[in-house]
């Protein structure tokens, strides 16, 4: 068993498709559905990991929140009907693949599976994986 935010219980997952193996994910609880309404993107966190988590058409979705262009937080930015804006310089990501598809951010963002259940909006991370962040500023720092 795993501990989840607010020491909610979480329990490991097996993501993959037919010929690939499976990877084991951590699956730790976010937020409660209704706090993303439709149309909204909300930052949330889980341990060290900081998200990114929107509704577009009826659905959830989780990205890291960090747009790849200027490190502009994509929380701050606003859904699009093909993704997720940042307030920055323009830049959009495909909630689903994050590949970029409006510049000038030509990198992808991190996305994460999302599972919704009991009013409760679950994000998947693989364990031992790094957070998303601020790139621009790491690379700086190298």
């Amino acid at each position: 068993r795993f501990i989840g935010v607010s020491g909610t219980a979480a329990t490991p997952a097996r993501c993959g498709t037919r010929g690939r193996p499976s990877t084991v994910r951590e699956v730790v609880r976010l937020a409660r559905s209704g706090q993303v309404p439709e149309g909204i993107v909300r930052r949330f966190y889980a341990g060290e990991h900081e998200f990114a988590v929107a509704r577009l058409g009826g659905k959830a979705y989780a990205t890291s929140n960090y747009c790849t262009h200027l490190d502009c937080l994509l929380s701050s930015g606003k859904l699009r009907d093909d993704g997720i804006g940042c307030s920055c310089h323009g830049s959009a990501f495909d909630l689903e693949t994050g590949e970029p598809i409006s510049p000038p951010a030509t990198e992808p963002i991190k996305t994460f599976p999302v599972e919704e259940r009991d009013g409760e909006i679950f994000v998947g991370v693989r364990p031992g994986e790094a957070p998303a962040g601020p790139t621009r500023r790491m690379r700086r720092e190298l």
